[in-house]
């Protein structure tokens, strides 16, 4: 506990829980929460099943188990006499933390929705977290073998994870398919993972009715910005979408994107322009407005505020595709060769939001992929991704002239006069390393329209 000062039982204060990202663990500095403290702030700061001294396994926010834990965190703080309450087990809370400490925060307000009819939550402020687990490890069921053995790794010196789940991510790395017990013998960690995130809860009806100011990395190739797009449209209810924020950074989960080539800058350019600081800076003031009803003249609710790798910040309301550039037949060797950049528009332009492809896809062979993202350049030559990420298209039998829809992975980009726009489409991905096609071949999508989410028009 971090207890400011003056805190007392005659003059409560609000409270606000942490916990760590996947391999951490508790936060036990009383200086790394001083300007939440200084600020009126009490900080409850705890280990995670699996991590730090809490011991069992890690079960990757499973609603029955650190869902519940969550639960008793905020039964413990209702007892606590110098914390603001707003009636019988119901402390004034909010939420901060990054990753699995993301995780957290919507597994505990999402079960408090289901089980008390109310998320006892005040507000959050989840950073770089996810709307499925599944879709951020394996999208299309093709493994981001880079994070699957990172997570692994990071699970052993504590021996965090289950064995089932060590099992089913080698089995994925092996066999570049998530594993979804399909195959005698094998582990299911579709099911294993089902209910381990806020779309399931969606799935079952159930919105959180709270203000949230979510943190995204644009060039996070874990939990990548869609995911907390996803989680800004359908996480929370549209009432609580105006009394919320988006902020988009450069940052997140970030490893080096050099097939194809990303780029390699740390940034935040919103939380500088929305709160003239980083992202905690702008977490206290959003706090103060929704926790402790004091006008601190924050701007931007009801929008989400994008960063470029160029470090501007773009704000939209909306994040769907507004144009559609045709551009033919576009083509990628499979297993091996160079990607591949297709010309979509010369600058100036504006993107910002989660572009995608139509097209007739045909691909001969068996367990066909190639990887496609939006891209940058003066020319071919020096073309390279927007951000950090591409997405695959996976087609596992051989197909000829099948109608498909390709997700293309969010993005914010200023394209400045004299650069081009590029679709990039490359057979291979270091993000999914070894998870691209098991035999050269070909695949085509002819009549390919790519649908933009243009800024102005």
């Amino acid at each position: 506990y971090f207890k400011p000062a003056g805190a007392t039982r005659k003059r409560p204060v609000p409270m606000i829980m942490h916990s760590h990202g996947w391999g951490g663990s508790r936060t036990e500095s009383a200086r790394a929460f001083q300007d939440f403290t200084d600020a009126g702030y009490g900080v409850i700061s705890f280990d995670q099943r699996g991590w730090g001294d809490s011991g069992g396994h890690a079960h990757v926010e499973d609603p029955r188990l650190e869902g519940v834990d969550v639960r008793k965190l905020v039964r413990l703080v209702s007892r606590l006499r110098w914390v603001q309450q707003d009636g019988r087990g119901d402390p004034r809370l909010g939420a901060i933390g990054g990753s699995y400490g993301g995780g957290y925060q919507f597994v505990g307000a999402f079960e408090e929705l289901r089980v008390k009819g109310k998320p006892v939550f005040d507000a959050l402020a989840p950073q770089i977290t996810w709307n499925d687990v599944t879709d951020s490890l394996a999208p299309q069921g093709v493994v981001r073998t880079e994070w699957a053995l990172l997570l692994s790794a990071a699970s052993v010196p504590s021996d965090a994870l289950e064995p089932s789940v060590y099992k089913a991510l080698a089995e994925g790395a092996a066999t570049g398919t998530f594993p979804d017990g399909s195959l005698p013998g094998t582990e299911d960690l579709v099911t294993y993972f089902e209910k381990n995130g806020p779309r399931w809860h969606v799935e079952h009806g159930r919105r959180l009715p709270i203000p949230v100011l979510f943190g995204q990395g644009t060039t996070d190739g874990l939990f990548p910005l869609e995911q907390g797009l996803t989680n800004w449209r359908t996480a929370i209810t549209k009432r609580a979408r105006k009394q919320s924020i988006f902020v988009g950074y450069n940052g997140g989960h970030v490893l080096p994107a050099v097939l194809p080539a990303g780029v390699d800058v740390t940034s935040d350019p919103c939380s500088r322009r929305l709160a003239g600081g980083d992202f905690e800076k702008l977490s206290i003031r959003f706090f103060d407005e929704q926790l402790k009803g004091r006008d601190r003249g924050l701007r931007g609710y009801g929008r989400l505020h994008l960063a470029t790798a160029a470090d501007d910040c773009v704000t939209v309301k909306k994040v769907k595709a507004t144009r559609s550039v045709d551009l033919g037949t576009v083509a990628s060797t499979t297993a091996a060769g160079a990607p591949i950049p297709y010309e979509i528009a010369e600058g100036p332009l504006t993107v910002a939001g989660t572009p995608y492809l139509t097209g007739d896809v045909t691909a001969l062979g068996v367990q066909n992929r190639a990887f496609y993202g939006l891209a940058i350049g003066s020319s071919p030559l020096d073309a390279h991704l927007v951000q950090n990420n591409v997405l695959p298209l996976s087609e596992d039998l051989p197909v000829t002239g099948v109608q498909r829809r390709i997700d293309l992975p969010s993005v914010s980009v200023k394209v400045p006069k004299g650069q081009h726009l590029y679709l990039l489409a490359s057979p291979i991905s270091d993000t999914f390393v070894a998870m691209g096609s098991r035999v050269p071949g070909l695949v085509t999508i002819a009549d390919t329209t790519v649908h933009l989410p243009v800024v102005g028009r």
